[in-house]
């Protein structure tokens, strides 16, 4: 987490939520006796592990350690908003204690009072026990170094495309000083721009940028506050999430720049609107996957991650109607994940710019106007398809 990510999720939540709002603000009464876990079997030796912790441990560096071998013991899966253990474990333990979660060295060694140690082992608990992502418990996540509000309505953060919003899409468009270059020079010191594989083209910053399937507004945000003089469209069919990102746009105070559109793709878009660049992160998680997810996604809404049977329903639109949108020397950027070979299966005949990620990621291309124009037809028929099956 970066320097200025200083905001707590109480402090998020007292904003813009009245005292009814779910979350952190109505504290669990941690027993240790009878705690969240009931009489379930296969917690029966975390009462007793927990008890031991509140008993012995002393520091926060104890504590974060003690939430990392809980994590591992208990198979909990961490893969939303971050892969790690020990971050998801620094998390807990210091937003538990209303700390900054990039906080100083320094206090790792600091000690608990009672009372902190009660908090962070309900959350641990209630984090094992449930299996919800630790970003619903607590209502906050980040995305490219600013926090959001989340909930249940919307999917949590964590798209790789946060390193092309933080190069502003370099080299493709010309760079502000805005633009924070996330790889190394030769000399292994001064920050350079990672090679992500985009085109070079050095265009005039965007003006007008849709963010598609927008969800929490997230990405919609980040593109904003790094293209401060574009407007930015966030654009979902889904009610409820446009409410989370109203909260988020309000949050960071951007309304005068970040339009909220209801619309089922490009469906309300005013034809008018020609957008240089357009982004978008659709459902696309197929049949096979979804029938397997571990408890964590369960928690997240079906239809912001399902999208048929090879999780290309919605990509094959957006195809096939972006042009229409997008200007000549505009480009597309879409999220396809482990749909990936399902793209390559569908349309061989198109070398697709797959990108690169500097810490990980896969399954995003970019792709043109021209190139989009030029295989119109091809995404066309894949539509005609979908209409002849609904």
């Amino acid at each position: 987490m970066s320097e200025d990510q200083t905001m707590s999720a109480e402090e998020f939540q007292n904003q813009y939520f009245d005292d009814e709002s779910q979350g952190l603000n109505d504290e669990l009464e941690y027993d240790l006796e009878t705690g969240l876990l009931g009489e379930h079997d296969e917690f029966a030796n975390l009462h007793a592990e927990l008890e031991e912790a509140r008993e012995q441990l002393v520091t926060i560096r104890d504590f974060i350690r003690f939430s990392v071998t809980q994590l591992r013991n208990y198979d909990v899966v961490v893969a939303q908003g971050t892969t790690d253990e020990f971050a998801e474990a620094s998390a807990i333990v210091l937003h538990s204690l209303s700390l900054d979660w990039a906080a100083n060295e320094q206090i790792l060694d600091c000690r608990l009072t009672t009372s902190e140690k009660q908090l962070v082992l309900s959350l641990l608990e209630e984090r094992i026990a449930e299996r919800k992502p630790l970003s619903y418990l607590i209502n906050l996540s980040y995305f490219c170094d600013l926090p959001f509000y989340v909930d249940e309505r919307v999917l949590i953060p964590r798209s790789p495309i946060a390193e092309l919003i933080r190069q502003q899409f370099h080299p493709y468009f010309e760079v502000s000083e805005l633009a924070k270059p996330i790889g190394v020079s030769v000399n292994n010191q001064a920050p350079a721009f990672y090679d992500h594989g985009l085109e070079i083209k050095q265009l005039s910053q965007p003006e007008r940028i849709l963010d598609l399937c927008t969800g929490s507004g997230c990405i919609a945000i980040a593109l904003a506050t790094r293209f401060v003089d574009a407007l930015v469209d966030a654009v979902d069919i889904d009610k409820g999430a446009l409410e989370v990102a109203m909260v988020n746009v309000d949050h960071h105070d951007l309304g005068h720049q970040v339009n909220v559109i209801e619309s089922d793709l490009f469906a309300k878009i005013p034809a008018e609107h020609q957008y240089e660049l357009i982004v978008t992160n659709p459902p696309y998680v197929d049949a096979a996957i979804m029938a397997d997810l571990p408890p964590e996604f369960l928690y997240e809404p079906e239809h912001a991650l399902a999208a048929g049977q090879d999780g290309l329903d919605l990509v094959h639109r957006i195809l096939f109607e972006a042009p229409d949108y997008l200007s000549p020397e505009g480009l597309l950027v879409c999220e396809v994940g482990d749909s990936e070979w399902a793209l390559k299966q569908a349309y061989p005949e198109i070398q697709f710019d797959w990108l690169r990620f500097a810490h990980g990621g896969h399954g995003i291309f970019a792709i043109t106007y021209d190139e989009l124009m030029s295989y119109r037809a091809l995404f066309a028929n894949y539509v005609q398809i979908l209409d002849s099956n609904q």
